[in-house]
């Protein structure tokens, strides 16, 4: 007898054990703020305990905008127990970066990541082109897409904070192991370079005045991270959507060389030469503009409870920028889906933040560092494109067919990555 309730009081024990995660989700389901009892922004309707988690989908940046469309330009979503406000307008965004920033300026940490938003970007650093796949430092790119791949991927934890200290997907172990191989692989590829360093060899990049200097590896992360880690994947990225879309508009791709004729002639493209290359900047503007480089600005988290658009936004709820949305606004840009670098030659609007309709780098204390850099290095590294190649798609392919879909991450890239036929120009 005693023996069989020992056993029947163990299987409930081993129950309760199991249903114990679930009881605390409900429980902060249940005490968490509510739309009933907040005046949240509308959006759509929220499952039990999952909330909204299945009708965002693999495309986010489409699906919110959607959402936008029918509920308005502020949404809220509920992903799990996570309240989620989202601005998909001008207005909505200028709210949150602007008038509301400094409540809404604390930056939102995913459960899965253990260092912080500081080491992400130190990593992204490696995507600087001069760091390519030799020596030992080769596969490091296959390392930082893996890792991008895990930060991008969705993680209950973020959903259910109560379960962040469970892992259950086990994300903040795999993301750490990442870390680690990219930062080993990152130092070894310094220690490579150290070790061929001549003091008077000329300086080909950066990383060969550092060691010059003589600066130590922790100052050369933070010195890279500066220069190139916020820049070098969105130009990346811009050219590509940008050399797409002229590929696509052949009238278009003509007035830029035109215009490169006539400004640059037979001179060397040169930064001076930028301000002078007024329908290239327009193209530029018109590729941010539809291709943001990547779809939401860096998720922030409300500090205090406020109030936006005569709604409310609780405390340590998430505040999203969907960038994508934005720039194919309806209310804010005639034609939005065509590209129209027209639109920009006798318009003042600018993508340096002072503008909340064309905001691919944000805006306020938490612009994009990389900013300046990427203004440089754009309007200089199309107009070579342009100028010295013609360009042309693989197996005569009709530029018209071009798959111009997007692959949602944390930049927006080609879903099917572009293969251009160059010949250069005599």
């Amino acid at each position: 007898m005693d023996t069989a309730f020992s056993g029947v009081l163990g299987i409930l024990s081993l129950s309760f054990l199991l249903l114990l995660p679930l009881i605390f989700i409900i429980l902060n389901h249940i005490s968490s703020p509510s739309s009933e009892r907040r005046p949240l922004p509308p959006g759509p309707r929220q499952w039990p305990i999952v909330g909204n988690i299945l009708q965002v989908g693999k495309k986010p940046h489409v699906s919110l905008a959607y959402f936008a469309k029918l509920h308005g330009p502020l949404i809220s979503l509920r992903l799990g127990a996570q309240i989620v406000v989202v601005a998909s307008s001008p207005i909505a965004a200028a709210e949150i970066l602007k008038t509301h920033d400094r409540l809404l300026s604390a930056r939102f940490i995913s459960a899965a990541n253990p260092y912080g938003d500081h080491v992400l970007d130190r990593v992204a650093l490696v995507w600087n082109p001069s760091f390519g796949d030799q020596g030992n430092a080769g596969g490091l790119k296959t390392l930082i897409t893996k890792l991008m791949q895990l930060a991008t991927a969705p993680n209950i934890a973020d959903f259910y904070p109560v379960l962040a200290r469970l892992d259950p997907q086990n994300m903040r172990r795999k993301m750490k192991i990442g870390f680690e191989k990219v930062l080993n692989a990152w130092q070894i590829y310094i220690k490579e370079r150290r070790e061929n360093h001549v003091n008077d060899a000329p300086e080909t990049d950066f990383l060969d005045v550092f060691l010059s200097t003589g600066f130590d590896d922790d100052q050369i992360n933070w010195l890279v991270l500066e220069l190139f880690a916020a820049g070098v994947d969105t130009t990346t990225t811009t050219v590509e959507w940008a050399m797409a879309e002229l590929l696509k508009s052949r009238a278009t791709l003509v007035k830029v060389q035109q215009e490169l004729d006539r400004e640059v002639d037979n001179k060397s493209i040169e930064e001076s030469h930028v301000l002078q290359l007024q329908y290239l900047n327009a193209c530029i503007k018109e590729t941010f503009r539809l291709h943001p480089p990547a779809p939401f600005l860096i998720p922030r988290r409300a500090l205090n409870t406020c109030e936006v658009l005569n709604y409310t936004i609780p405390k340590n709820s998430q505040v999203v920028v969907n960038l994508w949305a934005i720039g194919r606004d309806s209310s804010s840009w005639e034609d939005p889906l065509s590209f129209k670098p027209e639109r920009f030659l006798n318009s003042n609007i600018d993508f340096k933040g002072h503008h909340f309709q064309l905001l691919p780098f944000g805006s306020g204390r938490r612009t994009c560092p990389g900013l300046p850099m990427a203004t440089r290095q754009l309007p200089l590294i199309l107009a070579y494109l342009i100028r010295c190649f013609e360009w042309s798609l693989p197996n005569d392919q009709d530029p018209a067919m071009l798959d111009m879909n997007d692959k949602f991450g944390i930049t927006l890239v080609k879903d099917s990555p572009l293969l251009l036929v160059p010949k250069r120009k005599l």
